[in-house]
């Protein structure tokens, strides 16, 4: 080649790694932070004396982790489930959505489920994930879930 031709093939190679090459990678939800999160949940569960399911998926709502404690019934690995499924669709908390539901503000997410304890997982301001628990009060599933997020610097914007 001659040395324009080689300038100009090396000019158009470069402008297409800066325009179409790697962009600013999102800031991530790894395996490790959701066991972590998922590990201090079960502690608080522990310390109250509440037998859980735990769970954490990314912002996709692809899973990471799943935990169900001894003694915490079957149906609460489906519920945790559609807590998270709801918290990536709306990117608000399973508790807001029951109460928009219920105030007729919002429209019915399919497979949705509208009890508190399901809230996003933000990471210097960004949704990271989701976070659920289920198999108490929501109230006191939206704590264990707190606990969690609180350990891996994490929290749900609300």
């Amino acid at each position: 080649m001659k040395p324009s031709v080689t300038s100009t093939v090396l000019a158009f190679a470069l402008i297409g790694l800066t325009v179409f090459g790697p962009q600013s990678i999102a800031a991530q939800l790894t395996m490790e932070q959701a066991q972590t999160a998922v590990d201090a949940a079960q502690a608080e569960a522990e310390t109250n004396g509440w037998n859980l399911t735990i769970y954490v998926a990314d912002a996709e709502g692809i899973p990471l982790y799943l935990r169900r404690m001894n003694g915490a019934s079957p149906r609460t690995t489906d519920i945790v489930m559609r807590k998270v499924h709801v918290v990536i669709t709306t990117g608000g908390t399973s508790g807001a959505y029951g109460a928009a539901l219920a105030a007729g503000t919002t429209d019915s997410i399919p497979g949705g489920i509208h009890y508190e304890g399901g809230l996003p997982i933000l990471m210097n301001g960004e949704i990271v994930g989701a976070m659920a628990a289920s198999g108490a009060r929501g109230s006191e599933d939206a704590q264990v879930v707190r606990a969690g997020l609180a350990a891996i610097g994490a929290d749900s914007g609300r």
